[in-house]
C-alpha cells in the first residue's frame, strides 16, 4: 500500500496532503477516491486513510485508527564524515533502512568535499524517501553540518555508547566490545572521512568518552565502513524496538 508522510501539524479532524506528497499521489500514482493509503508522521505515528478528494495540489483524507510503530533501539547518532561524491546520499538512504535516529554530517581535517547550501535539504528529502520506501515511520533528524571540532566540543558531557571506527593501533574488536553494553539504549558512531581521522581529531574524540573500535583487517571504504557498524549495532541489539514514546504520538 502506498505510504505518504503527514506532517505532525497536519493530523487535524480534515487532515490533507499538500504539495509534493498530494502531486505525487495525484499526478505519479494517479490513486482515486475511494482508495487507501498510509500516512505516517515521522515521529513513530501511522495510520491507514481513505481519499475522499483529488486535486493536484491537496488531497482530503479521512484517517482510520491511529497506530504508534516501533522506534528502533537502540537509538542511533550517526556522526558521518562527508564523504567524496554521492556516497553520501546512499548513506542516508541505507541508514534510514537501517533505522537510524539522527545524522550529523560532519567536515573533518581531511573531507575532501566542503557541502553547498542546500544540502542538508537534499538529505532530508532522501531520508523521507527512503522511510515511504521500507515502512520507517520514523524520520531522523538530519543536522547542517559543523566542523568536527566544534561537534566534538560537546560530546563529552554525552550520554550512551560511543564508538569511533578507527584504524588506529588498539582499537577493539566491534564484536568484542558491544558484548560488553547489552542493555545499550543509547549510541553515538563516529565515522571519518577517507583517510580516516586526523590523530589529533583521534584523539579529541578518545578524550571525549569515544571507544576505539576496529572493522577487521579489511580497509573498507567509508560507506561500507558506515553500513557495516549501523548492521552490527542493529543484530547486535534490536530486539523488536520500542512502541514510539506519548510524545511522539
Amino acid at each position: 500500500m502506498a505510504r505518504f508522510y503527514l506532517a505532525p501539524e497536519a493530523w487535524l479532524e480534515n487532515p490533507s496532503l499538500t504539495g509534493d506528497e498530494a502531486r505525487h499521489l495525484s499526478q505519479v500514482l494517479r490513486i482515486k477516491p475511494g482508495e487507501t493509503i498510509i500516512v505516517f508522521d515521522g515521529h513513530g505515528r501511522r495510520a491507514s486513510a481513505e481519499v475522499l478528494r483529488v486535486t493536484r495540489d491537496q488531497v482530503s483524507l479521512q484517517l482510520g485508527e491511529i497506530l504508534p510503530s516501533r522506534a528502533p533501539r537502540p537509538a542511533i547518532t550517526l556522526a558521518q564524515a562527508i564523504p567524496k561524491g554521492k556516497n553520501m546520499d546512499l548513506i542516508v538512504q541505507k541508514s534510514v533502512e537501517l533505522g537510524i535516529a539522527a545524522i550529523q554530517p560532519l567536515v573533518t581535517r581531511y573531507t575532501v568535499v566542503q557541502p553547498s547550501e542546500g544540502k542538508s535539504e537534499k538529505w532530508r528529502r532522501n531520508a523521507l524517501e527512503a522511510c515511504k520506501q521500507c515502512g520507517q515511520d520514523t524520520l531522523p533528524a538530519i543536522a547542517e553540518p559543523v566542523t568536527f571540532d566544534r561537534w566534538i566540543s560537546a560530546q563529552s558531557t554525552q550520554s550512551g555508547l560511543k564508538l569511533i571506527a578507527s584504524l588506529a593501533p588498539g582499537a577493539r574488536s566491534m564484536r568484542e566490545l558491544l558484548r560488553t553494553c547489552p542493555h545499550t539504549t543509547v549510541a553515538t558512531l563516529l565515522i571519518g572521512p577517507e583517510g580516516d581521522f586526523s590523530t589529533d581529531e583521534t584523539n579529541a574524540a578518545l578524550a571525549a568518552g569515544f571507544l576505539p573500535i576496529t572493522l577487521g583487517s579489511i580497509v573498507l571504504r567509508v560507506e561500507t565502513a558506515t553500513l557495516f557498524c549501523l548492521s552490527a549495532l542493529r543484530y547486535e541489539f534490536d530486539h523488536g524496538g520500542e512502541p514510539a514514546s506519548a510524545a511522539n504520538v
